[in-house]
This record gives structure tokens, C-alpha cells and sequence, in this order.
């Protein structure tokens, strides 16, 4: 519990310099991804107990790409005006290059997706909103004009959808995990 209590209070660090990214480096949509992902790492260890395992800290960076991904989707249709007050973006930093870096972070989503998923016997409902992610991701970055606000923005707000996916696929993957009892029952079985 008093874990919990610390983790929980160290967000605030987060959320006190995020405002202040922009102003210091290219990179404000990774500290929104760490600030706006913190529940991820304090909620675990409150269930838990303690980030032992490497679940939480997987799902937690696959969320801070995923965060990457579309805020900086976001940044580009702001770009001509970051530029005009002097603040930094990922859109600025990578430019035309965009793409590229907005792909493998999806690849590292996805595969930490995965990898969590596994660690934490997931089953098939979760696999599913896995892959629906990655074809969501893939779509969303292959058809991206990055020079197009109003693509920009749809690109952005269908990320709602994505959330959904994945909440509904972890949701429905718990719901379908054998319970201890049914796990002893099997493993007896097997004995036999």
C-alpha cells in the first residue's frame, strides 16, 4: 500500500514539467504519454502490491507509443503555428520522416501488447483486439497525410475507437481466464 501511495504521488512531477515540455525539447508528446500513462504503472501496484513483474512496465511503454503516435498525429496540424510561438513538437523533429518513426512506434506497441499480454496468460478475446490494434495502427499511418489538417485530426479522434478495442479486448480476455480452482481442476486432470 504505502508502494502505491509513493508511486501515485511521484506522478505529480509529471504533471507539473509536462506543460513545460514544449518550450524544452522536441519530444512533449513522450511526457504526455509517461504523465497521461502513470495510472497504468500506480494501478497495477495497488492491485499487486508492487511492478515485480514486467506486464505493467510493458503495457506501460506500449501506451506511451501509442501515445506518441497519435499526439504527434495531432501535432502536425499545428505545426505552422508551433513554429510561428517557438514551441517543439515530434511533428517538427521529424518532419517528413514522420511515418517512419510513427511505424516503429507502432511496432513497439504492439509487440509490448503482445508480450504483456503473454506474461499475463491472456487469451484469444485479448490476441484479437491485438491484432485489430495493429491493423488499426497500420491503416491509420499508411493512409496519414501529414501535410492534410483535417486528416490529421480525423486520424487523431479515431484513436477513441482504438482505446475501445483494447479495453474491450482485456476485458472480455479476463473474463474468459480459467480461474485458480478450474486451473487446479485441469491440472489434477493432467495428472492422471
Amino acid at each position: 500500500m504505502f508502494f502505491s501511495i509513493i508511486l501515485g504521488s511521484s506522478s505529480l512531477l509529471l504533471a507539473v514539467t509536462y506543460p513545460l515540455m514544449k518550450r524544452i525539447t522536441y519530444w512533449p508528446q513522450a511526457f504526455l504519454g509517461m504523465t497521461l500513462n502513470w495510472g497504468i504503472l500506480f494501478s497495477w501496484a495497488a492491485v499487486q502490491g508492487s511492478l515485480t513483474c514486467c506486464a505493467p512496465i510493458l503495457i506501460y511503454g506500449s501506451c506511451i507509443c501509442w501515445t506518441l503516435i497519435y499526439d504527434s498525429i495531432y501535432a502536425h496540424q499545428d505545426k505552422e503555428d508551433d513554429l510561428l510561438v517557438g514551441v517543439k513538437s515530434t511533428a517538427l523533429l521529424w518532419g517528413a520522416d514522420s511515418k517512419y518513426w510513427l511505424s516503429g512506434f507502432g511496432c513497439f506497441m504492439i509487440s509490448g501488447l503482445a508480450m504483456a499480454g503473454f506474461m499475463c496468460e491472456q487469451t484469444w478475446p485479448y490476441y484479437t483486439s491485438v491484432v485489430l490494434t495493429a491493423m488499426h495502427i497500420g491503416n491509420q499511418v499508411g493512409t496519414l497525410d501529414i501535410n492534410n489538417a483535417e486528416d490529421c485530426f480525423k486520424k487523431f479522434r479515431s484513436n477513441f475507437y482504438l482505446g475501445l478495442i483494447l479495453f474491450i479486448g482485456a476485458v472480455a480476455g479476463n473474463l474468459l481466464k480459467p480461474t485458480e480452482e478450474e486451473k487446479e481442476k485441469n491440472s489434477s486432470l493432467k495428472e492422471r
